[in-house]
């Protein structure tokens, strides 16, 4: 198998479809954390900026039967480890891991979610806000893409 150092996931489904998210976030934390990849970037598509909605992955939550699920699953990880919404997932994987989490906010004004392109009143603060060019080096650079 080819070595990957850029790996990008992209989230391109909203809150009806909670398992892509949850999905993502473990991906991404493998990746980075098992896998050793370089460079994880989860970026959310134009299906998935309602969940960059400030409170919105706070929604999701991770289960004690969940948590416990998952560490029974990797070596060195506790269930007592894992946090309990994406949202503390998503902080913890972009400020511990290195994970970059962006969306692009052409989509985001088109969506009503932002007035311009760098408008970030609406969303998470952790979520960069990339534009068209960075947005197609993101996808046209990665090693390997992940669809969710």
């Amino acid at each position: 198998m080819a070595e990957v150092k850029n790996f990008l996931i992209v989230v391109n489904s909203g809150a009806d479809k909670p398992y892509n998210h949850y999905a993502a976030y473990v991906v991404a934390f493998m990746a980075k954390q098992i896998a050793k990849i370089d460079s994880v970037t989860l970026y959310y598509g134009p299906y998935g900026i309602g969940m960059t909605k400030k409170g919105e992955l706070a929604k999701l939550a991770i289960t004690s039967e969940v948590k416990e699920l998952i560490a029974s699953q990797i070596e060195g990880l506790s269930a007592s480890d894992l946090p309990d919404n994406l949202e503390q997932m998503a902080r913890f994987e972009k400020e511990k891991l290195g994970v970059n989490i962006v969306s692009c906010g052409t989509f985001h004004v088109i969506a009503g979610a932002g007035k311009t392109i760098d408008d970030k009143s609406g969303i998470e603060d952790f979520i960069a806000l990339v534009k068209l060019p960075q947005a197609a080096e993101a996808m046209l650079g990665a090693d390997k893409i992940h669809y969710l």
